[in-house]
């Protein structure tokens, strides 16, 4: 994987720093450049209401020194970043695009059946930001070791339903287990009594039931070459999606979860919460919310400019993409 920024948002409260440990430790591991940052409200800035002892700035490197010292911290590009604002996942993600980050690493609280209606600022981030986010609790199963230089990413979960969104997880899942030697789970949840028959191998010789073809799409969704350094399993279930996913991290004690989110507007599936909502809050694991990567304007005004220029030395006919949106 190619990380070369994360960017770690912060309340200041001590459940925060779970994501601080994560994304130092992932800093470390990719040698990326690591973004600190706390969206303070901007009435309370504005009249100067505050009822902290030290500055937010300060307290951001006082909770990082306990994952790294000021040299590692230099030599990780350490950056701290306040800002004001009204709408925290707005903020967040607006500088997401802002610093061409890589990977959001954040926390996000355990809340109650009616709280969660309302949605979180972890979910709203995972349904617009420019790049993928990693969503963590403070009491799921850890896969950083107590002084932070070591992962230990055993067994990632990709939750697969044939679509772009899952397309993009399936990409990250892969790359992490690579990265790691991990076992891939990749799991396809068929809608709920899809399969009636009392044994499903009894079919007409000649025909596919629901299962057997979800289980041939599974084996062609990955790549050939994987299986040479990656054990992976295939597996088909049938019921609620959020709840096989969650069903099946618990059982097989998954280190991480894949998923892809659509970025659905606070419609009726928002109100009433999606299936990467309900994994985000309930998982017994770090979640990884595959999102299409995004480049700064600059960065992608760069890569168009240079696309015109080897077309012109080539005298290539091709047209050069549009610039990406920020």
């Amino acid at each position: 994987m190619r990380i070369k920024r994360i960017l770690c948002p912060t309340d200041l409260t001590a459940d925060s720093e779970t994501a601080l440990r994560y994304g130092v430790a992932l800093a470390r591991a990719y040698e990326a450049q690591f973004i600190q940052l706390y969206c303070e409200h901007s009435t309370a800035n504005a009249n100067g209401e505050t009822t902290l002892a030290m500055t937010p700035a300060e307290l951001m490197e006082q909770a990082l020194l306990k994952h790294a010292d000021r040299n590692e911290l230099k030599s990780l590009g350490w950056q701290s970043v306040v800002l004001g604002c009204d709408d925290p996942g707005d903020c967040i993600t607006r500088e997401a695009a802002k610093y061409g980050v890589d990977l959001i690493v954040m926390r996000s609280r355990r809340r109650p059946h009616r709280a969660a209606l309302l949605g979180s600022v972890a979910e709203s981030i995972c349904r617009t930001a420019p790049c993928p986010v990693m969503v963590m609790h403070s009491d799921e199963r850890d896969w950083i070791n107590g002084t932070g230089r070591e992962i230990g990413l055993k067994r990632v979960l990709v939750a697969y339903d044939f679509s772009d969104y899952a397309e993009l997880a399936l990409r990250l899942g892969l790359l992490v287990a690579q990265e790691y030697q991990a076992e891939l789970h990749l799991l396809h949840v068929l809608p709920p009594f899809t399969l009636n028959e009392a044994e499903i191998s009894w079919y007409p010789l000649g025909k596919e039931g629901v299962y057997h073809k979800a289980a041939r799409r599974l084996q062609k969704a990955v790549p050939d070459e994987a299986h040479l350094w990656c054990t992976i399993k295939n597996v088909i279930s049938e019921g609620q999606p959020y709840r096989e996913i969650l069903n099946y991290a618990q059982r097989n004690e998954i280190d991480l979860v894949c998923i892809g989110a659509h970025g659905a507007g606070f419609g009726i599936q928002t109100l009433f919460g999606s299936n990467v909502d309900r994994v985000l809050r309930q998982s017994p694991c770090p979640v990884l919310v595959a999102r299409p990567l995004k480049l700064p304007r600059e960065a992608a005004n760069l890569l168009v400019e240079r696309k015109a220029v080897r077309n012109c030395e080539t005298g290539s006919t091709a047209y050069a993409p549009a610039p990406a949106r920020q």
